[in-house]
């Protein structure tokens, strides 16, 4: 017995150093689930919850940022309570025009919608708000926030997921074409985390070798006490995959993403503190990168103090570890 605590007392800390630290970050690094984008001219754009949407650009992954502006102007045409703020960009980009996802919403509200934005350079100032996508309220069986767009198996073949605990994550097929975007059926539950009060979110589906990857935020977030909660309940990032862009998810021992399912890529470890809000792009200058904010223990665990992690993506046997 003995022998076995001390055992466990050795194995923990190595538990929580089992993966990688974030690449470096200068300037200006503060984000809260952030989106990246690498433009054609090879300048980076990152976008980030709160004041409309945040923009900071680099020329490097690593920095210097600099932060530029905002995606809206104001506030969001979309007018419920939250409009001022908005929450998890995401950004796309499909022939020719940059799409900007965003949810409107308060904390704990299931009053909340997704919004767009349509840009043809990402510029701060050059966004064009175009308004309402998804809407819930106290009666849907999700949140409408943390949207992702992915495409499936053809060119014009387009899928949004969105969802914040309640029911967990959703998805519908969606027909985008120049400024507009429409919701066109099929929505289903995609993901869903049954036990206590389904803390999954910020869903995010990559596209890799015809197989869809769906990577969530799992866990507590993002009001944290590092004293008393439990190193394993606060948010981490897992994924699942299917060979259709619809589903169903499964992670790697088999297990349905719909019945908690989800094999963990980046979890707590050393100061890293509650890794999520999670992205994946693909940077010429580094291959598949995942993008995420995180919380340094030598710090702080405020919300103002959220930084910008990435990790370099390593794929074996069609599965992401992250380098």
């Amino acid at each position: 017995m003995l022998l076995s605590a001390l055992s466990a007392l050795v194995l923990a800390p190595l538990a929580l150093a089992q993966y990688p630290n974030p690449g470096a970050c200068s300037g200006e690094c503060f984000t809260h689930d952030p989106a990246v984008v690498k433009r054609a001219d090879g300048k980076y754009f990152r976008f980030s919850t709160l004041d409309l949407i945040g923009i900071s650009t680099a020329d490097d992954l690593a920095g210097p940022w600099t932060r530029s502006g905002s995606v809206i102007q104001g506030a969001s045409v979309i007018d419920m309570p939250g409009n001022g703020v908005l929450w998890a960009p995401d950004v796309v980009y499909i022939r020719g025009t940059y799409y900007c996802f965003y949810a409107v919403s308060t904390s704990g509200s299931q009053n909340s919608a997704i919004g767009y934005a349509t840009s043809t350079t990402m510029e701060s100032g050059s966004w064009s708000d175009q308004g309402i996508v998804v809407t819930s309220t106290g009666n849907s069986p999700y949140n409408a926030i943390d949207s992702n767009v992915v495409n499936g198996t053809g060119p014009n073949e387009w899928y949004l997921q969105w969802g914040s605990y309640w029911d967990n994550i959703y998805q519908s097929r969606v027909a985008i074409n120049g400024e507009y975007v429409f919701r066109s059926g099929n929505e289903h539950q995609i993901a869903y985390e049954p036990s206590g009060n389904h803390k999954m979110e910020g869903a995010f589906i990559w596209k890799r070798d015809n197989l869809w990857y769906l990577f969530l935020s799992k866990g507590l977030c993002c009001t944290y006490n590092p004293d008393t909660d439990p190193i394993d309940q606060v948010y981490h990032v897992t994924v699942c995959r299917s060979d259709n862009p619809a589903g169903p998810y499964v992670d790697r021992n088999g297990v349905a993403c719909t019945n908690g399912g989800g094999t963990t890529v980046l979890a707590s470890h050393g100061n890293v503190y509650a890794p999520g809000g999670q992205g994946v792009f693909h940077d010429d200058a580094h291959g598949d990168v995942l993008y995420y904010h995180y919380l340094d223990l030598s710090v702080g665990v405020d919300y103002s103090q959220s930084k910008f992690g990435w990790n370099v993506l390593q794929w074996t046997d069609g599965w992401p570890t992250i380098v």
